[in-house]
């Protein structure tokens, strides 16, 4: 079963791929450039194979854990270069995986295409910094990333709280000292408790799961250290509406109040098919400037957006509408991925008939595979 498993491990790699499906009862699919693929010539998973699978990656702990929840979250070492996070799971024909691919180097801020403003967060000594999107949008990458940068720049306490660890960092100028819930620490509010107490300067929290990891990551911000998480949020609007709405009402003005000081800045990322091949960012970054404090205290979130678009220029703020157009008049991106992405279409819209002939659009080209590789079938 070992080999089976690494021959679709080794497929997913030399397609470049970022996900591997194996669903008890169905042929295996993988993720590849954001469309998912059946591969054809794959034989269905039976029940008892995915529970050697389980076996296999899984010691006896975890596979009781899995067994007793339904549903397991690990990370998984095939070999130095080849890490996976996994997330197993029950469904209606048995057990089940997802194993997403963690790149085995971290890339520069630079080489992720992401805009400059994220140096100058990554480089702040204290506050809150929060990474935003879509499962597979790119969140932990980019932390890895700005955490990178620093570990390479400044001699930095760095401790990760995450479920489970993704990348693996080696102390260069920094110390960094990484904890998987449920193997180093019970769970992200006892963890956060514990960092306090360990000379820390900066602190990654893989998720803000609950007012309680919310309530202790804006004290660790507010008391002059640098705390990094994410959310499962589209944007900075609607992160600050998550964050306030975690909290009961009467504690909401006092939320808003430390909000308005010690949210250094919101990254949201929507990852978009390159003309290049690939996918690339597009990527929504709101820094905190006086206005956007005040906005925060006042409780006019719907007014951010504006702040976010006007602060262009003397900021280096940007809207995913601002950042799209900007990827398309690099030739990163074609119109049609413009409109697909945009938050306000209709004035993208409009802004795109102003470009119109200047544009010279190059076709995307779909991947082609030699006749005896050609096993993949889009599923529409």
């Amino acid at each position: 079963m070992q080999n089976k498993l690494k021959r679709y491990v080794d497929f997913l790699i030399e397609k470049g791929g970022s996900d591997l499906h194996l669903n008890a009862g169905e042929k295996v699919y993988v993720r590849i450039d954001g469309d998912l693929n059946e591969v054809r010539s794959s034989k269905p998973f039976t029940n008892d194979e995915m529970v050697e699978v389980a076996k296999i990656i899984l010691n006896e702990t975890l596979y009781a854990k899995l067994l007793e929840d339904k549903e397991l979250d690990c990370a998984y070492s095939f070999d130095e270069k080849t890490r996976f996070r996994i997330n197993f799971f029950y469904q209606i024909d048995g057990l089940s995986a997802v194993m997403r691919l963690i790149p085995d180097t971290i890339p520069t801020i630079d080489e992720l295409n992401l805009p400059s403003i994220v140096k100058e967060l990554s480089d702040l000594q204290n506050g809150l910094v929060i990474v935003t999107g879509v499962t597979g949008a790119g969140k932990s990458t980019t932390i890895a990333a700005m955490l990178d940068r620093v570990n390479e720049r400044e001699r930095k306490h760095i401790i990760s709280i995450e479920d489970p660890i993704e990348y693996i960092h080696t102390s260069k100028k920094s110390l960094f000292s990484q904890r998987a819930i449920g193997l180093n620490t019970h769970s992200f509010t006892s963890g956060l408790r514990s960092a306090l107490r360990e000379d820390l300067d900066i602190i990654f929290i893989g998720e803000l799961r609950d007012y309680e990891s919310v309530e202790i990551a804006l004290h660790a911000a507010n008391t002059g250290h640098l705390v990094v998480s994410t959310l499962h949020t589209l944007d900075a609007k609607e992160t600050i509406s998550r964050i306030v709405g975690m909290f009961p009402n009467e504690e909401q003005d006092r939320i808003r109040m430390t909000l308005s000081f010690v949210l250094k800045g919101v990254i949201s990322q929507r990852l978009v098919k390159s003309e290049e091949g690939g996918r690339i960012p597009a990527v929504e970054v709101m820094r905190l400037t006086k206005f956007i404090s005040d906005l925060i205290l006042d409780k006019r979130d719907n007014e951010i957006l504006e702040a976010i678009e006007k602060g262009k220029d003397i900021y280096g703020t940007q809207s995913f509408d601002q950042s799209l157009m900007d990827l398309l008049l690099q030739k990163k991106i074609s119109k049609e991925e413009v409109l697909k992405y945009a938050t306000n279409v209709s004035d993208t819209n409009l802004k795109l008939q102003g470009i119109g002939e200047q544009m010279d659009y190059k076709k995307v080209e779909t991947t082609e595979f030699d006749s005896d590789e050609d096993i993949f079938a889009l599923k529409k």
